[in-house]
């Protein structure tokens, strides 16, 4: 049967066999007496794709505690059940690029990158926390000389295995699950190799989840070949619009939507946590991204359950989906089973939906939506009806003896009231083995057996505030192969190392050598980028040493300011980059990171080893270059983009270092003199995450 037809056939039959309350009486039956639908493999989000965590691991201990309470922590906030995490692949993958455990073949090392510390400090909350491993994008050397991971299967699962193993020895973490790769083509041979190499590295607790891709293709595969249906052990799809096909199904493996959009709107996020599973069977969601810790201006603003990116104030805001997942997680767990379709699963009379869950008849968990179309409509999921409505649950089965639920009610206004997220009521009596509620439009509750639950009790987090200007950064207080605070790097590795030069104890090192395996389709207009600051900056000067590598060197290094995105966008990042070449002693100005709009260049004296930069942009238009204290050029701009980030980098992939970093306002440099003496550098010591 073909991909089409057996969506269609699937779809007829969920349209046909969804069950809904009685019209007449408006009852929804509650009874475990005919078994169990399948079983709950939990609710999570997503740290990664890419660097979405970027500026978290730098908050000031209190609010990186309280954050990491309210994603992890059960009984109080998200309460999340599944952690997937990146594996980083020296590419960009959304907000930015995630380091590799392995540059090269010959380099292995774990201390890179802050998804580590993630997965402990969610362990340390929730120890029965489910991690889940997936890359997007692959270092140059796996493709052994060619853009695809799978020119060498045994190497690139062999790469993977590693990373799985890296956690258990440095971390002390057991990865769950481990996926393919994001949204690209999978490949069969690939896949049982991968199973095959897990195994013989005692890693068979391990399981695969294929193929993280936007389709259901590979349930036809599996349906096809039997050595692959033996090691696919859970399906993924991306932003499925709560419908799987028949193909999955007929495959008995557990459907996931393995990313989902977190960021969609409390109401949307309401709808799909209940319907994934109603319409699709889908016993797992998985929320892109997990916390929008990465600056305003990246590609994808505030997309996380939580917003966490002013670690120099320590401002967060705790976002509304947080509240709607608590509503299923903190009463639920992975391995509870759902009710029957007809018997605890389906849809409301007038619009809406309730799911039923439990551990085997030993506790019961309801949870019910009434999003409306107005709010919660997507191209994904199509219009319908809702209106305030009675519902009557009707509990049977081993349920039949429960006498009182407690309630947590969350209800979101669109008009200007303040919305109510995750309240708890008074407990309902279940009179006569039935629950009568009066449902309003645009709500969810939740009723259960169980004694828990929490909104959490921190303190109201600090006021937003800028970032703070002047700034300075000389990445002595960082461990090796760690990343600087604040900084964001876009494309390619930059990492703090031990300096060659007596002179220097540490400097940042961009450290790829050739271009990624890439996810990101327009990479190809992006050299080596790291942003810092705010999208909004304007007058601004910065400056910085830098050189390029002996060896393995790139062919240049730059200052920039008004940088107005990263590195995956369609036409690359804008701004003003100030380039150096000491090979052949000359410079550029460029009005873009992949050198195709030049507003000036020439012939300079340029140091064969340490060089300071210096670029300044004023309101006015005017762009001002300094090289070693000397002034390189006075030019008048167009002024576009009207504001950006400042940032550093390489015209190339090869060894730079950087050191010495400083930015302020225009209005305080003094022209080829650096910041004013009466001036106070910020620098932000490192303190590490709480640990």
């Amino acid at each position: 049967m073909s991909q089409f037809n057996s969506s269609i056939i699937w779809a007829f039959l969920v349209f046909t066999t969804i069950v809904y309350c009685s019209t007449h009486a408006s009852e929804c039956h509650i009874d475990d007496s005919d078994g169990y639908g399948r079983t709950f493999d939990g609710i999570g989000g997503i740290s990664g794709g890419g660097a979405t965590s970027r500026l978290l691991v730098n908050y000031p201990q209190q609010q990186l505690g309280e954050i990491l309470d309210y994603l992890f922590k059960p009984d109080y906030g998200a309460a999340l059940q599944i952690l997937k995490v990146e594996i980083g692949g020296d590419s960009q993958t959304s907000e930015g690029t995630e380091a590799s455990h392995m540059h090269d073949s010959w380099d292995e090392n774990y201390k890179r990158g802050y998804e580590w510390w993630l997965m402990v400090e969610a362990k340390k909350r929730n120890p029965d926390i489910l991690l889940y491993g997936l890359p997007w994008s692959f270092p140059g050397w796996v493709g052994q000389g060619t853009d695809s991971p799978y020119t060498n299967v045994t190497i690139t699962a062999d790469y993977i295995v590693r990373w799985i193993k890296g956690a258990k020895t440095y971390y002390n973490v057991t990865i769950d699950y481990i996926g393919i790769w994001n949204e690209k083509d999978y490949n069969v041979n690939y896949v049982l190799t991968l199973r095959k190499m897990l195994d013989e590295n005692g890693l068979n607790q391990t399981k695969i989840v294929a193929a993280d891709d936007k389709t259901w293709a590979i349930a036809d595969d599996i349906l096809k070949n039997s050595e692959l249906a033996d090691v696919v052990d859970f399906i993924g799809v991306h932003y499925p619009g709560t419908m799987s096909t028949g193909a999955a199904v007929q495959t008995g493996k557990q459907l996931w939507a393995s990313e989902e959009s977190g960021s969609a709107g409390p109401e949307y996020w309401a709808r799909i946590l209940n319907q994934n599973y109603i319409n699709g069977q889908m016993t797992a969601t998985i929320a892109w991204n997990l916390i929008a810790a990465y600056y305003d201006g990246l590609s994808f603003d505030r997309a996380g359950l939580m917003t966490a990116m002013q670690p120099w104030c320590g401002h967060y805001v705790v976002e509304s989906p947080i509240w709607i997942t608590a509503h299923t997680t903190q009463f639920t767990q992975p391995g509870w089973k759902y009710l029957k379709h007809g018997s605890g699963v389906g849809k409301l009379d007038k619009g809406g939906s309730f799911v039923a869950m439990s551990k085997n008849g030993v506790g019961l968990t309801i949870i019910i939506e009434t999003m409306s179309s107005d709010h919660s409509l997507s191209t994904l999921i199509p219009s319908y009806y809702d209106q305030r409505q009675n519902v009557t649950f009707v509990l049977k089965g081993s349920f039949s003896k429960i006498t009182s639920l407690a309630m947590w009610y969350t209800k979101l206004e669109f008009s200007g009231t303040p919305s109510v997220f995750f309240k708890q009521m008074s407990p309902v009596s279940v009179v006569n083995g039935t629950v009568t509620l009066e449902l309003g439009i645009d709500e969810v509750y939740t009723l259960t057996t169980l004694k828990g639950g929490g909104h959490g009790n921190a303190p109201t987090p600090p006021p937003y505030q800028p970032f703070p200007l002047p700034y300075g950064e000389n990445f002595e207080g960082y461990p090796e192969n760690g990343e600087p605070n604040n900084f964001a790097q876009q494309v390619g590795s930059f990492e703090v190392v031990k300096s060659s030069d007596a002179n220097r104890s540490k400097v940042l090192r961009q450290v790829v050598l050739e271009d990624p395996i890439d996810w990101c389709p327009y990479i190809n207009l992006a050299f080596p980028l790291n942003v810092i600051g705010s999208v909004e900056w304007r007058d601004v000067h910065v400056e910085v040493e830098a050189r390029t590598g002996e060896v393995n060197g790139s062919d240049s290094v730059f200052v920039a300011n008004r940088v107005d995105q990263g590195g995956c966008q369609t036409f690359g990042a804008q701004g003003y980059f100030f380039f150096v070449f000491p090979e052949v002693q000359k410079y550029e100005l460029t009005n873009d990171l992949s050198r195709t709009r030049l507003l000036k260049s020439g012939s300079v004296s340029v140091n064969a080893d340490w060089n300071k930069l210096g670029l300044s942009t004023t309101v006015e238009g005017q762009v001002t270059g300094f090289l070693n204290g000397n002034l390189v050029f006075n030019v008048s701009t167009s002024n576009k983009p009207k504001a950006g980030f400042s940032a550093i980098g390489a015209g190339s992939f090869g060894i730079s270092d950087f050191d010495n970093f400083e930015v302020s306002r225009t209005s305080q440099h003094v022209k080829g003199k650096g910041i004013r003496r009466d001036d106070t550098l910020y620098f932000k010591s490192f303190k590490g995450p709480a640990g």
